[in-house]
């Protein structure tokens, strides 16, 4: 059967004995691996990674918020850092090539080197809703929203308009960020 694929395909035995194809210009003979991309690449995690000199900040890890104000929460922190003091170093290598809000976190590479990493964020000013973290899903059988997990009645209008954006099919999450302010993300179904 293949011996007729072959032939039908206008593959005949002489080009199995004839001497193979030339390398490509610029080929160096060296093996590289596998051929081509296997699997489902992961998503990128991060728009911005990069280094910066922060003496003055303390620990070996930091996680923060940067709002659009330029205030910083910091992860574990109850205090909102306005931008300056022993983050501005990080905070001002993100904003080189991020714009705000983002989300960052930090790492120590050496007594005042850190490598930084960031992505953009979407935040959002949801007033009434009393939980953590929130979900709502839309579909054509109706709209369902959860609080903490926990199903609930009524809406979030300021979360529908965001994943109306995303189409009449949608999911979108949220997470407090403080006070009403949410980090949000959409996506259409």
């Amino acid at each position: 059967m293949h011996q007729r694929l072959a032939e039908a395909g206008g593959i005949g035995n002489e080009t199995a004995s004839s001497a193979p194809a030339a390398a490509p210009p610029g080929f160096d003979g060296e093996p590289r691996g596998e051929p081509g991309i296997h699997g489902v690449p992961r998503a990128r995690r991060f728009d911005l990674v990069t280094t910066a000199r922060a003496g003055d900040l303390e620990g070996d890890l930091v996680r923060f918020v940067t709002l659009p104000d330029g205030t910083a929460l910091v992860e574990g922190e109850a205090e909102p850092r306005p931008h300056g003091g022993a983050l501005a170093p990080l905070q001002d290598a993100v904003e080189a090539s991020v714009a705000r809000p983002y989300r960052a976190e930090a790492v120590r590479r050496g007594p005042e080197l850190w490598a930084v990493a960031a992505r953009r964020t979407r935040l959002v000013s949801a007033p009434g809703i009393d939980g953590e973290a929130v979900e709502l899903v839309s579909t054509t059988d109706g709209r369902s929203l959860s609080v903490d997990g926990r199903p609930q009645f009524g809406s979030a209008r300021a979360l529908e308009e965001i994943g109306e954006e995303q189409g009449p099919e949608y999911v979108v999450r949220a997470t407090r960020v403080v006070g009403d302010l949410f980090e949000v993300e959409a996506a259409a179904l």
